[in-house]
């Protein structure tokens, strides 16, 4: 699984203007990782998604007609929180960026701040529980 992961990281980074074409036929495998609901699965597909959103100017725009597609999972994600002990005791994972509710927050404020000005009024109709990183600023 790694080295599909990198693979996929790889050619986002060096896939330039190529990326924005693809965007179509990208939906249905980012879509079917997601509904696997499997959290290490779900949560390399947010930091590809993460990814893929700035890889390019327009990109975040193009994903926007998608997001009905792609958010449902996002609302079953959403507030899971990685349970932490209270102690004083390190939690390396916080380094990892293991916590996938933190990930589904961080990808769906990437959504909005590159997704346009329609990005936040999709992004809420399909996450009644998100609050714009913009607005609310």
């Amino acid at each position: 699984m790694f080295l599909a992961r990198q693979g996929c990281l790889d050619l986002l980074d060096r896939g330039g203007p190529k990326i924005l074409p693809t965007i179509p036929q990208l939906i249905i495998p980012l879509k079917t990782a997601l509904n696997t609901r499997h959290p290490d699965i779900v949560a390399a597909t947010l930091r590809i998604i993460q990814q893929l959103v700035v890889s390019g100017d327009l990109i975040g725009e193009a994903l926007v007609p998608y997001y009905r597609q792609i958010l449902p999972i996002f609302n079953l994600f959403k507030n899971v929180h990685k349970k932490r002990a209270c102690s004083d005791a390190v939690d390396f994972g916080q380094r990892k960026n293991e916590d996938i509710g933190d990930l589904v927050n961080e990808t769906l404020q990437l959504l909005e701040t590159h997704g346009g000005e329609d990005a936040y009024i999709n992004i809420k109709y399909m996450v009644p529980s998100y609050e714009s990183c913009i607005f609310n600023n």
